[in-house]
């Protein structure tokens, strides 16, 4: 079942939700709506399963307009942030509820029901625990059962609004490595909201980055952290690094040092905030003959896959560097010593002050 989205425009009196967006959702695609709070991410997955209206704009189901169908007709199925998993059931029951109220002309038999149910709750792994209350499972538990019972109606479409943003960060990251296996395996057409960069980029075929009500760019994980489009998307897209200054002859300026701008040449002059990531960059204890600039350790991270390193840079400006943990000991870093920061490869992206995104060269 494809979903296409045709000049939505979604206003809270003076506030505007969605501005004019288009989007098309492939059949059997997996879709992150990713953005900052106030996006637009949770209206526009809203309006597309039914439960908000547009003021102008349709949504089309595999080429069909869906505005005057009803919530039942669309075969929607939706997963929440809270599970809103009803207390007084078991978990059998609650995963049986869509099915059980159905019209008696639509509603499987009983030996059906329960054949459904048993299937996907092993499918979620919960198949031992059918006969638990939801206040006697963990959060994760809470979560599968609300998407079993998402699934028991069968939908041709899933919707999932924040389905992680209440657990923990260690049961999220167990969580959404097991609905991108789950989604390979039923191959249902599904969107989900999330405000995490990291879960969008695991689990989704694509990722629609969105601000301010508008799409700023729509992509395979890939193309939207190596590609991104604005500023805002390579600023939104991980940590990165903001350094004033003006842009010269393929270079860029940065207090009295300069460093290269590959395959382009803005205008003499011009101001410029200047993007790059902290794995961009390398230290080093002397000049290797690249074009680098001086930098004093202020403070030293060592935990995680990588050490954070944060320094001043010889014009005043603090930012951040992440190296392996092998070039950390090499270097012997040590917090007041002057190191040399070079670009492990010349990727950059330049804002202008006009508000015109440049990217530059090709991350790694």
């Amino acid at each position: 079942m494809s979903i296409e989205v045709r000049n939505l425009k979604k206003r809270f009196g003076d506030y505007v939700a969605l501005g004019d967006v288009n989007l098309r959702v492939e059949t059997g695609e997996l879709v992150a709506l990713l953005g900052p709070s106030g996006a637009g991410k949770t209206t526009l997955l809203r309006v597309i399963g039914g439960l908000d209206h547009a003021d102008s704009g349709e949504v089309f189901f595999h080429g069909q307009e869906t505005t005057d169908r009803a919530l039942r007709e669309r075969e929607v199925g939706f997963v929440f942030q809270h599970y809103a998993l009803f207390r007084h059931m078991t978990v059998f029951e609650n995963v049986a509820f869509g099915l059980r109220v159905r019209p008696k002309t639509t509603r499987p038999t009983e030996a059906s029901i329960k054949d459904r149910v048993m299937r996907l709750l092993d499918l979620v792994h919960l198949g031992g625990l059918s006969t638990r209350f939801p206040s006697q499972l963990s959060g994760g538990q809470r979560q599968r059962v609300a998407l079993a019972r998402a699934l028991a109606v069968e939908p041709k479409v899933l919707l999932l609004d924040e389905p992680f943003g209440s657990l923990d960060a260690k049961v999220r990251q167990e969580l959404r490595r097991w609905l991108r296996r789950l989604h390979d395996e039923l191959h249902t057409t599904s969107v989900f909201v999330t405000h995490d960069q990291e879960e969008a980029m695991e689990v989704a075929d694509r990722v629609v980055i969105m601000n301010k009500g508008e799409i700023e760019q729509i992509g395979t994980p890939e193309e939207v952290y190596f590609g991104p489009k604005s500023a805002f998307v390579y600023n939104f897209l991980g940590n990165v690094n903001l350094f004033q200054g003006r842009v010269e002859g393929g270079r860029a300026y940065l207090g009295s040092v300069s460093l290269p701008l590959p395959d382009a040449s803005p205008a003499k002059g011009d101001s410029a905030t200047i993007y790059v990531r902290p794995h961009l960059l390398d230290l080093a204890d002397q000049p290797n003959g690249l074009d680098h600039f001086r930098a004093k350790v202020e403070h030293i991270h060592p935990t995680g896959s990588t050490v954070k390193v944060e320094l001043t840079a010889e014009w005043g400006e603090p930012f951040q560097v992440e190296i392996s943990h092998e070039r950390y000991r090499a270097l012997a870093l040590r917090r007041g010593m002057e190191t040399f920061v070079t670009l492990r490869n010349e990727s950059l992206f330049v804002e202008t002050t006009p508000g015109d995104g440049m990217m530059f060269g090709e991350g790694i």
